[in-house]
């Protein structure tokens, strides 16, 4: 309306007034100060237009010229006198490629770094990360991690077809943590470090509580500095149907200096590692020593990626194989943040060509001693230029030539299996094969079972070649319901060629029904048996931790030179609980539903219903007549 206008007018045209000299001082401002920058910049072009006439005119010209340059050399001399000093931190990554008897391949990543500092001094707070990932150097000062090794394997590593791992892992989740000394509430660690590996990780491991964690006294001892004997500060724990996919290996490529950027963690595709036979993860941190003499010390993070690629799952139909066929893509550059970047693949099955070809071929080769036997290597450096060619990419192709001989059995190995019929009672049997032909060595085995299978520990036996193996060490810690599982190790003494069965009873118990899985027909996981023995070597062994070789063959420290470290997990058990019928409450809501719909509302209508006559209507014929008596006018029937 036009009454509002004429009052908003004269409002807004006074505020302008009041505005206007504002305006104007800033306006004047702006220009005055733009105008005292161009008068300041054009002294100065002056000032050093006259500065080089006078230098030029002037007879002390080469004087203010030396007094130049000294000032230059001095100011060169305090710029390198505040030169940052030289990064306390390097990153190592290697693979190697081993043709398998079965004529399949193994790939193994690994992937080191290694930082000289300290997470655990006291009053100490390290706030600048370079290569070594923040999360994982946070975890470590925060909880008083002395060491921590998390792994995540999907299938079972066939030790009779493809031979021993590098580093082995069982199926599912395992986590074992050494703590500081100075930690006072272990278990209250335990479980806050659970809660943030399973956030970074993105993983299950926040069901890991005190029904699936122990204490062991022997078989974890520290792989790093250290000679940690009080087991009261090391957890360990397993969730053997813990499923690896792709959410849990992008958060480990992204703890990489490169992530999948650069380096060989770009073969890492996740349709191709999880279409494989066996793939598992890891993740390692403990202190390391920089010398022979550990003068100083550092801490080491070593991730490692193994994965078994099938001739049959693969669909090839050819025993022919290249990086590209495994993992869809080439090699193009090295990590930029690496100071060492190989590539290793095992010849030594292979010493005139006669099995595969190998192509493009290699001059550089190297031998290492792995697993107690020497092996040789065929070595491709990708921080050379020439690794990669005219073409500039790095594609290993392997071609098979001929049928490979029968593998060596490995000298250990284990498996086991669960006997019994019904869902009351059964027995597990635990098989340790000492496949060396004349030596006797000790092992170490550790089970951990839930406490829901209830076990007869007086039907504990060990028997070798039909008679009795007396263990000469047995550690055992019973369960408590709900609350913490069996323990059970024993150190047992193998003789040469031959099988060891340990065999013990169990009771299965009934859980209450909110106990049970989603599934509880499909049976209860039990985690794998581990392990440990000192096995002869064929050869000699380096003692020599801090000697330069490469990574797949120090990561267990060797303090013998005749013999090697070695563990072995077994097959993780499915055992069957008494199952109460789980349809039976589907059942009673159905039947009670129809009684009540029935029943009940059968009777209620005949309560509330109100009845009324209707007199029946007449037949057809005798309304007819009385619609034609109606018309004619004659009285109705």
């Amino acid at each position: 309306s036009e009454v509002p206008r004429k009052i908003i007018a004269p409002k807004m045209a006074a505020l302008s007034r009041k505005w206007d000299p504002l305006f104007v001082l800033v306006l004047g401002s702006l220009i005055f100060s733009c105008k005292g920058d161009v008068l300041k910049t054009s002294n100065d072009r002056t000032e050093s237009i006259s500065a080089t006439k006078i230098e030029e005119s002037s007879p002390q010209a080469a004087d203010l010229g030396d007094l130049r340059q000294s000032d230059e050399a001095e100011s060169n001399e305090d710029r390198k006198a505040f030169t940052p000093p030289p990064p306390n931190d390097q990153f190592q990554e290697e693979m190697v490629i081993r043709p398998l008897y079965s004529g399949d391949i193994y790939a193994s990543f690994q992937f080191r770094t290694q930082w000289d500092t300290d997470f655990l001094h006291d009053g100490k707070k390290v706030s600048h990360y370079r290569l070594f990932p923040k999360s994982l150097g946070q975890v470590l000062s925060k909880f008083s991690v002395r060491e921590l090794h998390i792994s995540f394997t999907q299938g079972y590593w066939r030790t009779m077809q493809w031979g021993q791992p590098f580093i082995p892992s069982p199926p599912g989740a395992e986590l074992w943590v050494w703590f500081h000394h100075t930690v006072t509430d272990v278990d209250g660690n335990w479980k806050e470090l659970t809660n943030v590996l399973s956030g970074i990780f993105c993983a299950s491991l926040n069901f890991i509580d005190s029904t699936n964690t122990v204490e062991p006294s022997a078989s974890f001892k520290p792989l790093g500095l250290g000679n940690a004997t009080d087991h009261r500060f090391l957890r360990y724990a397993t969730l053997p149907r813990e499923i690896v996919c792709t959410e849990n290996l992008t958060p480990w490529k992204k703890l990489l200096p490169c992530g999948s950027k650069a380096g060989l963690a770009v073969l890492m595709k996740s349709e191709k590692l999880f279409h494989s036979s066996f793939h598992s993860q890891a993740v390692h941190i403990r202190p390391v020593c920089k010398d022979w003499q550990c003068t100083s010390t550092a801490w080491e993070l070593r991730q490692t990626l193994n994965v078994v690629f099938d001739l049959y799952t693969s669909g090839q139909g050819k025993k022919e194989w290249s990086l590209f066929k495994m993992f869809s893509r080439t090699l193009t550059e090295a990590c930029p943040l690496a100071s060492s970047s190989k590539i290793y693949v095992d010849v030594t099955d292979n010493p005139g060509g006669e099995l595969f070809d190998l192509s493009p071929s290699s001059p550089l080769i190297s031998t290492a001693v792995v697993l107690g036997d020497r092996r040789t290597y065929s070595v491709y450096d990708l921080t050379k230029k020439e690794t990669f060619g005219q073409l500039r990419s790095l594609n290993l192709l392997l071609r098979w030539k001929g049928e490979s001989d029968d593998m060596l059995r490995p000298p250990l190995h284990a498996e086991r299996y669960v006997s019994g019929f019904g869902l009351q009672k059964g027995e597990i049997h635990t098989c340790l094969y000492n496949s060396h032909p004349y030596r006797a060595y000790p092992v170490l085995l550790l089970d951990s079972l839930p406490w829901y299978l209830r076990l007869y520990v007086h039907t504990l036996t060990v028997t070798s070649k039909t008679r009795e193996n007396k263990p000469s060490y047995i550690h055992y810690q019973p369960s408590k319901d709900r609350l913490r599982p069996h323990l059970l190790e024993m150190l047992v003494q193998l003789p040469p060629h031959s099988v060891t069965e340990v065999t013990v009873q169990f009771e299965r118990a009934l859980l209450k029904w909110t106990e049970y899985t989603p599934d509880p027909n499909h049976g209860f996981y039990i985690g794998s048996s581990v392990i440990s023995a000192l096995v002869p070597s064929i050869v000699a062994m380096d003692t020599n931790s801090t000697q330069d070789r490469p990574l797949f063959s120090s990561f267990f420290p060797t303090k013998e030179e005749s013999s090697y470290f070695m563990r072995v997990y077994t097959e993780p058990l499915l055992v069957n609980l008494p199952t109460p019928d789980f349809s039976m409450p589907y059942n009673v809501i159905c039947l009670t539903c129809t009684v009540v719909a029935v029943g009940y509302g059968s009777f209620y209508n005949l309560l509330t219903r109100t009845f009324q006559v209707d007199e029946p209507s007449a037949p057809l014929a005798k309304r007819l007549a009385n619609i034609i008596r109606r018309l004619r006018g004659v009285p109705l029937l």
